[in-house]
């Protein structure tokens, strides 16, 4: 992934953007020579052509994103919706990582689990590495350096 080469991305959303919706590309964006493209356009709302169009808009920007983030609170206000997206990425292989609810603790339903590929909270490097794993099929292992000031490998310096 290079900035000639972004992640495509598609966050689920009702042509509404929510305070979750624009939060995932704000975490995103705080992560250093991470490229992405948003296909998620909630703003390209139908003005004809009723639910029909709604699902193909919809379908259009699935089907143009290399995994989909799946916003879990939205769940809950349009299940219907979700299940529709979820349905469609599954159509597209298009793999889905779900992102529990902002502040959240509670349970994010079995319909939603038993289809995803992760299930993630709200960290910009686990949201990227997820994106990139599932994505892309990248291998995102990282290990952590810990440093402990007044110590080295023989023990406390002194």
């Amino acid at each position: 992934m290079s900035e000639s080469d972004p992640i495509r991305v598609f966050a689920t959303h009702n042509f509404q953007p929510s305070d979750d919706y624009h939060r995932v590309f704000e975490f995103l964006e705080s992560v250093d020579r991470f490229y992405y493209l948003n296909v998620s356009k909630p703003e390209n709302l139908p003005m004809t052509g009723g639910p029909a169009a709604l699902r193909i808009e919809l379908e259009e920007q699935i089907k143009a994103s290399e995994a989909v983030f799946l916003l879990t609170g939205l769940y809950d206000e349009d299940p219907d919706l979700v299940g529709f997206m979820m349905d469609t990425a599954d159509a597209n292989d298009k793999k889905m990582v779900a992102i529990r609810p902002f502040g959240g603790s509670e349970d994010i339903p079995a319909e939603i689990t038993s289809r995803v590929a992760a299930v993630i909270g709200w960290n910009d490097r686990e949201m990227a590495d997820a994106l990139r794993r599932h994505g892309r099929g990248e291998d995102t292992s990282r290990w952590e350096v810990v440093d402990f000031p007044g110590f080295d490998s023989d023990g406390p310096v002194e």
